[in-house]
């Protein structure tokens, strides 16, 4: 049995595809209670209501459970040992989504996400649960959170972040189905990144050949982004943690071979992420 945490997010939903499509036997779907009874999941999965920020509520979703795909979806680690407890008490292994960023630049070790994706790990390998750790680039759906802005005036405003090997949630999806599903992963730590390294102008205007329109990026000082998400009442540690990118991280030239190595075929070009999602951006 497999449980599949932040089942109805970017990168989950295609994990709970991915099973379904290669017929993984007892796959189910945490979603939270009030979503459970709405919910749609592929066929042969089944849902069950919970939340990592409940663990107390926990046992009922991971009975009969052996593996776990874990997503922390908050900005800090607290919670994180009671959820690891309440997972190690049925669980024989876990399948964490980290960052690229973990063991990264020295530079780079206080960006709040690369912290919590290090905290993290540490949780979970001092829990004792074995684990298969996926610690993946930029992913591209992050750029769901322009459609806004490019329906409304077609330029992206934003900080210019360094740029990364974006990779597509679906490559994440078929990587985490394949660690999932094999034993042989067990304490295995794959880096996944997409095919190409591509900055924040070069992913605007993959998205705007995708929908035909001629879209630009304009880039917004720090300081500047950071007092206008505050005026739009984000939550600091949200704003500080968004922002780090662009004020803490290195230009990065890594690409690595794994999405190909484990899943037999090449990672989806940004490109190709564009054009699937146009209808996102129209």
């Amino acid at each position: 049995m497999i449980l599949v945490t932040g089942a109805t997010g970017n990168v989950g939903r295609h994990v709970l595809t991915r099973l379904s499509a290669t017929g993984a036997p007892g796959v189910r779907a945490l979603v939270l209670p009030q979503e459970a009874a709405s919910v749609r999941v592929p066929d042969g999965v089944g849902v069950v209501p919970g939340s990592l920020d409940a663990p107390g509520g926990l046992d009922e979703a991971l009975t009969g459970v052996g593996t776990v795909f874990l997503i922390w979806p908050f900005l800090t680690t607290q919670g994180a040992p009671a959820v690891l407890e309440a997972i190690g008490g049925h669980a024989r292994r876990v399948v964490y989504l980290s960052s690229i960023g973990v063991d990264g630049r020295p530079e780079e070790q206080d960006d709040p996400i690369f912290r919590l994706h290090t905290d993290m790990e540490g949780l979970i390998e001092r829990s004792g649960l074995p684990r298969t750790v996926l610690r993946a680039d930029t992913i591209a759906s992050n750029t769901l959170g322009w459609a806004d802005q490019i329906r409304a005036t077609g330029v992206v405003h934003g900080p210019l972040t360094a740029a990364t090997a974006v990779i597509d949630p679906r490559d994440i999806a078929a990587v985490a189905a394949r660690a999932l599903t094999d034993d042989a992963h067990r304490g295995a730590t794959h880096l996944l990144t997409g095919p190409r390294v591509i900055s924040r102008p070069e992913q605007v205007r993959a998205i705007g050949t995708a929908i035909g329109r001629e879209l630009r990026f304009e880039e917004v000082p720090v300081p500047d982004a950071r007092a206008r998400m505050l005026a739009d009442g984000r939550p600091p540690a949200l704003v500080d943690a968004l922002l780090a990118a662009a004020e803490k991280r290195s230009a990065s030239s890594l690409v690595t071979s794994t999405v190909e190595d484990l899943t037999g075929r090449p990672p989806y070009d940004f490109r190709q992420w564009a054009h699937d999602h146009r209808e996102s951006f129209r």
